[in-house]
């Protein structure tokens, strides 16, 4: 069951001065920056506030560190801005991403893949979801 907005992914080209917007402008506190090599992009999550089951939702900042990441492409065609969003589960990311393929929308990867903070995640197609990249996380 999907239980929470994990996070707003959002692709940009100076992570350290968009963390600092986020931070200064909206007080969004500082959890977590790592470099995540397989998606090929450093990345920051940035907390707002905790949820009701435990978790947290966050503002994540993207990166690119190469030029043919997902994230380089996307900001190259569409600029800075809002690149995803993502919806938390309380249970595993397989048996959710399964249940919504069910429903005739294209899952981007065969197995989840590893994000964030040691999550598991993978995505559903913009185009099977209003034009929306969609993220799955499970926390870990």
């Amino acid at each position: 069951m999907l239980t929470r907005i994990d996070h707003i992914g959002i692709a940009c080209h100076d992570l350290d001065a968009t963390v600092a917007f986020y931070r200064d402008t909206y007080g969004f506190t500082d959890a977590h920056v790592e470099v995540n090599e397989e998606q090929g992009v450093r990345e920051a999550m940035l907390k707002i506030n905790e949820t009701g089951d435990g978790a947290a939702s966050y503002i994540q900042l993207l990166e690119p560190i190469r030029d043919d990441s997902p994230v380089a492409k996307w900001l190259a065609k569409n600029g800075e801005g809002v690149h995803h969003i993502a919806f938390g589960t309380d249970g595993d990311v397989q048996d959710e991403a399964d249940g919504i393929a069910a429903k005739g929308v294209r899952v981007l990867y065969d197995a989840p893949r590893r994000g964030s903070m040691g999550s598991r995640i993978t995505f559903l197609h913009p185009k099977d979801a209003h034009g929306v990249l969609t993220e799955l996380v499970q926390k870990p």
